[in-house]
């Protein structure tokens, strides 16, 4: 926990003063002559309370009285709260590699099945769009929160050759974060994954010139100031994929630039090791995901990945998705928390003082005895 007025803390102080000002009070005897003409008339009318109940609505004011010196100093918990999240967009891998039939029936069906089932679970204020990559990256469907759009385009993936994870990235982070104008000509074509969409730009001045850098060349200064990663609240990327990369952009670089505009990028790797396509185009070949590079994507974007190596276990993954676009883990101020909890024991102290130390029904006055 963490405090925004630490120096409150020391108001904490005064709480002993509080406990040791009621212990004096209690040794403090009060006597009060009452003439009775009886002893047991007094006992008749007398309702003695427990002795430890007498101790239970000073102690409730205390622990309120703590909660609002605590308070005092305005702390902040990490407490999980709805997320800020309000668009998702999806990156499928849709190389042949997802023919394999390591996971029943195959890895593409599984995957277009799971898909859709986390579209259902996602809340209607998500909007979603919808990216595929093979060779090359292309918008499946424009970000939209109808979902039976959504279902309808992912039944459209056409299988290709190629796979370029860096591609499909980069597209799905010009479509999350459109005001970034990142240049997607030059990124994906010259190559250059830190484009960023000004003409007049080291990148683009020299592609008019002929001379565009390599993308492992060092990357020109770019305009745009970075956002701190894992900073961008408005949405998020989800990026699944079954293989290597076999074209296109550096999938690493191509996160660093999604770092750089605070963007979480979630992966998943999809398939087993024994992935195999039998006699695809006389042709027979394994096929393996790149988990380091999924990770490494995940990784620099401050987000997590997922290993699926079922139908099921991607279920699963998705599942977990869901949760991590409704509800987030962050730092949040809870004085407004404490203040009513406080409020709360200052409400149950009264109540119960009132419940067990009313006035007597016959006498109209409380009785007491000297200690």
């Amino acid at each position: 926990m963490q405090f925004l007025q630490p120096f409150m803390l020391w108001s904490l102080l005064l709480m002993p003063l509080m406990v040791g000002g009621y212990l004096w009070l209690l040794k403090r005897r009060r006597k009060q002559v009452v003439t009775f003409s009886a002893v047991s008339w007094i006992l008749q009318n007398m309702d003695t309370p427990s002795p430890w109940r007498r101790h239970v609505p000073p102690a409730l004011l205390a622990l309120a009285l703590a909660l609002l010196l605590l308070a005092s100093a305005r702390p902040m918990a990490r407490v999980t709260l709805p997320a800020d999240y309000m668009t998702l967009i999806m990156a499928m891998d849709v190389s042949r590699s997802m023919l394999a039939e390591d996971v029943e029936p195959s890895r593409i069906k599984a995957a277009q099945k799971a898909a859709k089932e986390f579209l259902q679970d996602l809340p209607a204020n998500v909007r979603v769009g919808i990216i595929s990559f093979a060779g090359n990256a292309q918008v499946v469907q424009h970000v939209t929160t109808q979902k039976e759009e959504l279902v309808a385009a992912i039944d459209r993936f056409q299988l290709q050759r190629g796979t370029a994870t860096g591609s499909g990235l980069l597209l799905s982070l010009a479509t999350l974060r459109p005001e970034a104008n990142i240049d997607l000509e030059a990124a994906l074509y010259k190559p250059n994954p830190y484009g960023y969409g000004d003409a007049s730009s080291n990148g683009a001045s020299g592609g008019a010139a002929g001379g565009a850098r390599s993308l492992d060349a060092k990357p020109a200064a770019k305009q745009r100031t970075p956002e701190p990663p894992g900073s961008y609240k408005g949405g998020a990327i989800v990026l699944l994929s079954d293989g290597r990369r076999t074209t296109g952009p550096d999938p690493l670089l191509a996160a660093k630039m999604a770092a750089d505009l605070g963007v979480r990028v979630y992966t998943v790797g999809f398939g087993t090791p024994n992935g195999f396509i039998p006699g695809y185009e006389g042709y027979s070949f394994f096929t393996q995901v790149d988990e380091e590079a999924l990770k490494g994507v995940a990784k620099i974007t401050e987000a997590d990945y997922f290993k699926a190596g079922s139908a099921e276990d991607l279920k699963k993954v998705y599942q977990h998705l869901s949760t991590q676009f409704t509800l987030e883990k962050r730092d949040t101020e809870i004085t407004a928390l404490l203040a009513g909890a406080a409020l709360l024991l200052v409400a149950m102290a009264l109540m119960l003082s009132a419940l067990w130390f009313r006035m007597g029904p016959q006498t109209g006055k409380n009785l007491s005895l000297a200690e």
